[in-house]
């Protein structure tokens, strides 16, 4: 029978990584999700795991490609100027093929920006997380559970396909309180073998080599066109999303995260003034779930996309829409966050005024 326990998102995001086989650490303090590695140092050593603070968070990147290059599951945690840091250190493992856990809980920026919520990092988790023709998987989960659904799911998705995987969360789920479940599962019964891993070959097979330079151009080329067609797969069939009293609506909302909780209590409000309103709900930022959104432009008059940002996320909402449907924004930075009120102001406005 499933566990229920109330914990906070950080911890709760450290102990599901742990029942998903995780027993290899690497991280570096910083707010709002030092609770993840805190979590992680006093309970490694309990399961004969390992918990390293790096001096850096790029030497922290580059003892999880070390691990996972060993084939074992290893994951780092920071939030957003730390993952800044960590760029190159994934360029490296999405050129050497590598899977592993990237978790940022972000923060507002730029710089060193503040300590509260923001999810002004999606740019950067999906369209450069680092330097050359490469991409993650990047989930964004908007409850705790889902948090914990969520590294279960990235650590499969990332074996799967030997790419690294990123749960990009914010300050608000990582430092709230909710009931999760834990399923009754053996942490290494989806972890499946590695042929290609660096545990020694005892002269029974052949060398294995990991690896991302390539110094013949064709030889690179090849490579990425081949790495190309995988993500094309990727896009088709991994593609994850919800839709919230969409059947009917006029209004569509789009919004992910913590965002996505606060449009769903505004589409409920304008629900109660007469308005038909929905919320499309990506889960996976990239493979970036454009049919339903694609779907919803021969019925829905317009689109509302909230953001914790001055804006992201849009682009890809106005690129899948391309002008067939007025496309509108709502977002606040800097750490704010939008409230229902807020929002259910823009929804009327779109709708044509208060009614």
């Amino acid at each position: 029978m499933a566990e229920r326990v109330l914990m906070k998102g950080n911890e709760a995001l450290a102990e599901a990584a742990l029942r998903a086989g995780c027993r290899h650490f690497f991280g570096y303090p910083i707010t709002p999700q030092t609770e993840v590695a805190a979590y992680m140092a006093k309970k490694m050593p309990k399961i004969g795991g390992t918990y390293l603070q790096a001096e850096s968070e790029i030497a922290a990147i580059n003892m999880v490609y070390g691990a996972a290059a060993a084939g074992v599951r290893a994951m780092t945690s920071s939030s957003s100027p730390g993952i800044s840091l960590k760029a190159e250190g994934i360029s490296y493992m999405a050129g050497a093929d590598l899977p592993c856990l990237i978790c940022n809980i972000m923060r507002g920026g730029p710089g060193l920006g503040g300590i509260q919520p923001s999810q002004a990092d999606y740019w950067q988790a999906t369209k450069a997380t680092g330097h050359g023709d490469f991409q993650i998987l990047v989930f964004a989960p908007s409850t705790v559970q889902e948090m914990v659904n969520t590294v279960f799911k990235a650590f499969d998705l990332a074996d799967k396909y030997r790419m690294p995987a990123m749960l990009l969360g914010d300050g608000m789920l990582g430092q709230m309180m909710e009931p999760v479940e834990f399923p009754d599962s053996d942490p290494s019964a989806n972890i499946p073998a590695k042929d290609w891993a660096l545990t020694g070959h005892h002269n029974a097979r052949k060398h294995n080599v990991v690896n991302s330079l390539f110094l013949q151009p064709q030889a690179l080329e090849d490579l990425v066109v081949e790495r190309y067609k995988k993500y094309d797969y990727i896009k088709e069939n991994e593609a994850m999303h919800e839709e919230y009293l969409c059947e009917d609506a006029d209004i569509i909302l789009v919004a992910y995260g913590a965002s996505s909780r606060i449009a769903k209590s505004a589409v409920n409000a304008a629900r109660a003034q007469g308005i038909k309103a929905g919320v499309i709900r990506p889960i996976t930022l990239w493979p970036y779930p454009s049919k339903p959104i694609d779907a919803a432009c021969s019925k829905a008059k317009a689109f509302l996309v909230v953001e914790m940002s001055m804006g992201q996320m849009v682009d890809d909402v106005r690129l899948i829409v391309n002008g067939r449907k007025p496309v509108h924004f709502y977002g606040r930075t800097g750490g704010i966050i939008p409230t229902p009120a807020e929002v259910l102001e823009q929804i009327k406005k779109i709708a044509g005024g208060d009614r």
